[in-house]
C-alpha cells in the first residue's frame, strides 16, 4: 500500500472515529436546570446503530441512536434539588459526556418580541438589580437568534448562565423578576428558557401546519415556500421588484439617479407618498429593506426663516439617516429608537419654499419614520410646524439579501428557534409579543389560540400553563382617540385567547411609560407572570381568584339611563386607583362614544352613565391606543383587563397577513 492510500485510510478512520463520537443537544450544558416531577427528556446525536448509556443521579437507561444518528430516552422523574451530574457514554466513543452543576426545578420557556428580550441591564432599577444578583439556583439560556427556511434540529451553541453580577444583566428583564418570585415562594431552582426576538410577528412564530388551519392564511402556503438561500433570494427579487413597480410605477431607481434627490429644485411632484410618522411596510412596501427618500416642502416666512434657533425634529429613524435642508446636510446617524434632533445653522432656512430630504436606510424588519406626530416638527424659536403627515417617497435602492429576515416568510422563527427546542422538559410558557401585529389585530384573534394549541400538541406534555401579557402603547395619552384603537384591538384579541385552558394574562395599563413602546418597569410584570405561575389548580384564567387576575367584565344591564356592568376576579371589591374612575366611554345606537361617568356600586358592579346620552347601548373600558388612565383595580390591586360590550365592526376587521 502507497503512503498516500495509507495517509487517507488514516484519515477516513479518524472522520468515522469523529462521527461515531456521541453528543447532545445544545440545550444541555453546564449550569442547566431539568424539569421537576416530570418525565426527562435526554437527545442527541451519535453514530446510526450506536448504544447510547445516559446516567442521571441513580438512574441508567440505555437507547440505540436510529439510521439518522438521533436518539432519545426519557428519563424518570426527579424531584427538585442539585447539583447532579448528566452523563451519556455511546459504546463507539472515545470518552463520555459529562455535563455537571445539573438542577432539577421548574423549567419556564420566555418567547416573544422586543418585551420578552429586553435585558435586565435597560430596565427599570436594572443595573442596581443585576449588581446585586447573587442566586445560582436561577439559570438563563438565551437562543440565537435565527430565521430557518427549514425546521432545524439543534441550536446555536449557547451557555447557561447563574444568576450573579456577572451575567444577569444579560438576562431577560421579565423573566429574571419572574423567577425572583418563584424562587421566593418555592424555593426551588428556576431555568429560564429565553426564545425572543424584537419586532417579530407571530406568524414567523407559528409553524406552517399551525397556519393552514386558519382559513385566510392556509391559501398563503398552498405554494412551496423557498427551502434553500438561493431559492429565497430569487424569489425575494422578484416579489420585490413587483410590489415596487405596483406601489411607484418602477424599480429602484440606483445611487447615480438618486444623487440629485436632495437638491430643492427637484420636481418630486410625481412621485408617491408616505404617511409619516408610520412604517413603510404597512403602506405598501411590505418586507422592503433598502434605500428611501423622503422629501417635504413647506412655506416659510422672512421671519420664520431668520429665527434665531431652528431646530428638526425627525422623531425616530428606521435604522439610519442622512438628512438635508435645501440641499445641505444636517446631520446623520444610525438606531432605530433614538430620537433625531438637528439644530440648523444660520442662513440654512429661506423665505419662501424649503424642502427636508432624508435618505433613510433600513437594514431590516420595519423601515421609515416612525414615532409621534408631535416628535416629527420643525422648531422656530418658540413656534412649532408640524411635519407629520404625507412626504412625497421614493425607492432608490434594495438591500442585498443572502438569507430572510424573521418577518419575511411564516415560519421562519418556529424553523430555526422553536423547533429545534420541542419537547425539552418544561413547565410552562410565557409570552410577550403583539406589537408587531397590531395592524392586523382581528386576524391575531385566531392566530394566537392557534398557536398555543399547536404548541402544546407539538410538545407533548398536555395543556402546559400558558401566561401572556398584555402590549403597552405606541403613542403618548394625549393623543388617544374614541373612534376606534388597532392597539386595543389587539388586546382584546389577546384577551380572547383565555377562553383555551391553564392560560393567564398580565394587563400593564398601570405601569406605562406614557407611550413608551418597552415601558420599563419590568419587576411588576414578572410579578404578576409568577402570580399567574403559582396558581397549579387553575384550570382557566375565567376561574382564577383575584389574587392573581384583574377584574374580568362578564356582562352588562341596562338601568334606565345607565349601564350596570358585572365583573369576575373582582372580590373581596372593586377600588378606585384614586380619584374618579377614569377610562370609560359610552354609546348610544349612533356608535358615537363619549367619556363616561362610573361609579362602583357593590363588590363586583358599577354603573357607568353621561348625561347626554339616555339610550346608552355600549360601554367602553380603555379602548384607546394608550390605556394608562384606567385606574379600575380589584383590592389585591390587580388592574382590570380593557374590553367592550359592543361587536361593532373593527378597525383591522379586513386586515390580513401578506408576505
Amino acid at each position: 500500500m502507497s503512503w498516500r492510500a495509507a495517509a487517507l485510510l488514516c484519515l477516513a478512520g479518524l472522520s468515522a472515529a469523529a462521527h461515531a463520537e456521541v453528543r447532545l443537544h445544545g440545550l444541555f450544558g453546564e449550569h442547566m436546570v431539568l424539569q421537576r416531577e416530570k418525565a426527562i427528556p435526554v437527545w442527541g446525536w451519535a453514530a446510526p446503530g450506536e448504544t447510547v448509556l445516559v446516567s442521571f443521579r441513580q438512574q441508567r437507561q440505555t437507547v440505540k441512536a436510529d439510521a439518522q444518528g438521533q436518539w432519545r430516552l426519557r428519563l424518570k422523574p426527579e424531584a427538585a434539588g442539585g447539583p447532579h451530574t448528566l452523563t451519556v457514554k455511546g459504546n463507539q466513543s472515545r470518552a463520555p459526556l459529562t455535563v455537571g452543576d445539573v438542577l432539577v426545578g421548574e423549567v419556564w420557556l420566555c418567547s416573544g418580541q422586543s418585551n420578552m428580550e429586553w435585558a435586565l441591564r435597560d430596565s427599570l432599577d436594572g443595573p442596581a438589580e443585576a449588581a446585586a444578583a447573587n442566586d445560582p439556583g436561577i439559570r438563563h439560556i438565551k437562543v440565537a437568534h435565527r430565521a430557518a427556511l427549514q425546521p432545524q434540529d439543534d441550536i446555536a451553541p449557547a451557555a447557561w448562565q447563574p444568576a450573579t453580577a456577572a451575567h444577569a444583566a444579560e438576562f431577560s428583564a421579565v423573566a429574571y423578576h419572574f423567577a425572583k418570585r418563584l424562587r421566593r415562594e418555592l424555593g426551588v431552582p428556576v431555568g429560564l428558557l429565553n426564545v425572543s426576538w424584537g419586532g417579530t410577528q407571530i406568524e414567523a412564530w407559528m409553524s406552517p401546519a399551525a397556519l393552514k388551519t386558519l382559513a385566510d392564511i392556509a391559501p398563503l402556503l398552498a405554494a412551496p415556500l423557498p427551502t434553500s438561500e438561493r431559492d429565497f433570494v430569487a424569489q425575494q427579487e422578484d416579489r420585490m421588484l413587483s410590489r415596487m413597480k405596483a406601489w411607484q410605477g418602477t424599480g429602484p431607481a440606483g445611487a447615480a439617479e438618486a444623487a440629485s434627490w436632495a437638491k430643492p429644485d427637484l420636481d418630486d411632484s410625481a412621485w408617491p407618498r408616505l404617511q409619516t410618522p408610520g412604517i413603510w411596510e404597512t403602506q405598501g412596501l411590505a418586507n422592503l429593506d433598502g434605500k428611501v427618500w423622503y422629501r417635504k416642502t413647506l412655506q416659510l416666512s422672512a421671519a420664520q426663516a431668520a429665527a434665531p434657533e431652528a431646530v428638526l425634529h425627525l422623531a425616530q429613524v428606521d435604522d439610519c439617516d442622512e438628512t438635508f435642508v435645501n440641499g445641505q446636510p444636517v446631520g446623520s446617524q444610525c438606531g432605530w429608537d433614538r430620537p433625531r434632533h438637528y439644530s440648523l445653522p444660520a442662513g440654512t432656512l429661506r423665505a419662501g419654499a424649503n424642502v427636508i430630504a432624508v435618505r433613510v436606510t433600513d437594514q431590516g424588519m420595519g423601515g421609515g419614520i416612525h414615532g409621534t406626530p408631535e416628535q416629527l416638527r420643525l422648531q422656530l424659536g418658540a413656534q412649532d410646524l408640524t411635519l407629520a403627515g404625507p412626504w412625497q417617497a421614493r425607492v432608490e435602492s434594495l438591500l442585498g439579501k443572502t438569507a430572510p429576515g424573521p418577518n419575511e416568510l411564516p415560519s421562519l422563527l418556529f424553523n430555526g428557534m422553536l423547533n429545534p427546542v420541542l419537547g425539552v422538559g418544561l413547565r410552562g410558557m410565557l409570552w410577550y409579543q403583539g406589537e408587531s401585529n397590531v395592524a392586523r389585530a382581528a386576524q391575531y384573534e385566531r392566530l394566537l389560540p392557534a398557536f398555543i394549541t399547536d404548541l402544546r400538541t407539538r410538545w407533548g406534555q398536555g395543556d402546559f400553563p400558558f401566561h401572556l401579557v398584555q402590549i403597552a402603547a405606541e403613542h403618548p395619552a394625549a393623543l388617544n382617540a374614541l373612534s376606534g384603537s388597532a392597539w386595543a384591538e389587539l388586546r382584546e384579541a389577546q384577551t380572547q385567547a383565555l377562553r383555551l385552558p391553564h392560560t393567564g394574562l398580565v394587563v400593564t395599563s398601570d405601569v406605562a411609560d406614557d407611550g413608551n413602546l418597552h415601558p420599563r418597569n419590568k419587576k411588576v410584570v414578572g410579578d404578576r407572570l409568577a402570580g399567574l405561575a403559582l396558581q397549579p389548580k387553575v384550570k382557566k384564567a375565567w376561574e382564577a381568584q383575584g389574587q392573581v387576575q384583574g377584574p374580568v367584565y362578564r356582562r352588562m344591564k341596562r338601568i334606565g339611563h345607565e349601564i350596570e356592568l358585572h365583573f369576575d376576579h373582582a372580590l373581596p371589591g372593586l377600588m378606585s386607583g384614586g380619584g374618579a374612575l377614569q377610562g370609560f366611554t359610552i354609546a348610544d345606537a349612533s356608535g358615537q362614544f363619549q367619556p363616561a361617568q362610573a361609579r362602583i356600586m357593590g363588590p363586583s358592579t358599577l354603573r357607568v352613565h353621561h348625561n347626554s346620552i339616555q339610550d346608552p347601548v355600549a360601554v367602553r373600558f380603555g379602548w384607546v391606543d394608550n390605556p394608562q388612565h384606567n385606574n379600575l383595580f380589584n383590592r389585591a390591586g390587580l388592574p382590570a383587563v380593557p374590553f367592550r360590550t359592543d361587536r361593532w365592526p373593527r378597525l383591522t376587521e379586513q386586515a390580513r397577513y401578506a408576505f
